[in-house]
């Protein structure tokens, strides 16, 4: 009896595969989608609007968690812990990336605990104030600043957020004190700026933009790189005489550390075709003022290194501290 050494050895290898093939199956039948901030805001909005089209593609039940706490750390830590098999994923924004400045023992290296799988898009940060203050522009701001040192008062989502961050720096570059108050979370610095009990807020154009198209609020400044079609009358922040300076929110998603790259990718372009379907791209666009970028993780793990090192300094230069 002829025994073909070949055909016996594939067929040993494809048994000794099939252990791991069948658990790489299993792991993709639930996706676990780790929100780690409360559910209502923009994270968690971009998440459950993407549910539906990652489990067609992924052909997985896909569960959001919303795991909130410490500047967003204690969600991504329980992603960093999880199997790297494909099985969970993190979704944040740009707060991630000042977490190792921010908190003095993290519960994770964002850098190397985590791999970086799609850059979403960004959308600018917006000063606005109550439509029943007096300032106008930014230039405004700075006057009543230097007439009263800091007397002029910014509400953000909280310490250490890139609101924070964004208007410590313009308040040095425009050599003038504003009072920081910070909240947890924008929803309670929107009614505040609403009722008139804060000079100004500073959050991203999504958490403001319904608040300014109702005339509530007024744009006083937007920080990208140039005006927004919904806020034609704002000026930049070079328009405002801060030509160096901008301030965006970023949203990604990150996997565990030692998934296989092949996963990695995978995810990247089911999380890209999602993204791309027309109800979901200008849902982004329309509601969050997203400029939709779908970076794989070639282009956001040089970008996501640059926000840590840029934010981790402003952070460590004026002596910050997280919540």
């Amino acid at each position: 009896m002829h025994i073909d050494r070949r055909a016996t050895t594939a067929g040993l290898a494809s048994l000794l595969a099939a252990p791991s093939l069948a658990r790489a199956q299993g792991a993709r039948r639930t996706v676990t989608v780790v929100v780690p901030f409360p559910p209502g805001g923009s994270v968690d909005a971009l998440a459950r609007l993407m549910q539906d089209g990652l489990q067609q593609r992924l052909g997985a039940t896909v569960i959001i968690e919303n795991k909130p706490g410490a500047n967003g750390s204690i969600g991504a830590a329980q992603v960093a812990r999880a199997a790297p098999d494909g099985s969970s994923l993190l979704v944040t924004f740009d707060s991630h990336s000042t977490i190792p400045a921010l908190i003095e023992k993290p519960a994770l290296n964002v850098e190397t605990d985590l791999v970086p799988v799609m850059l979403v898009g960004t959308a600018p940060y917006i000063v606005a104030t109550s439509a029943a203050k007096p300032y106008r522009t930014f230039a405004d701001v700075i006057s009543a600043a230097k007439a009263k040192p800091g007397a002029v008062s910014y509400g953000t989502s909280g310490p250490g957020s890139s609101g924070h961050l964004a208007m410590v720096m313009l308040g040095r570059k425009a050599g003038v004190e504003l009072a920081h108050v910070p909240y947890k979370g924008a929803g309670p610095a929107i009614n505040d700026a609403l009722g008139g009990h804060i000079d100004l807020i500073c959050a991203s154009v999504a958490a403001l933009l319904p608040q300014i198209a109702s005339g509530g609020l007024r744009a006083v400044m937007q920080m990208g790189p140039r005006r927004l079609d919904d806020l034609r009358d704002a000026p930049t922040t070079a328009e405002s005489g801060f030509p160096d300076f901008e301030a965006q929110a970023w949203w990604g998603f990150f996997a565990p550390k030692g998934t296989p790259s092949g996963i990695v990718e995978e995810t990247a372009a089911a999380l890209r075709d999602v993204i791309s379907l027309p109800a979901v791209s200008q849902r982004l666009r329309q509601t969050q003022q997203m400029t939709l970028l779908l970076q794989g993780p070639a282009e956001f793990a040089p970008f996501f290194a640059r926000q840590v090192v840029e934010w981790g300094q402003v952070v460590r230069d004026n002596k910050i501290k997280g919540e």
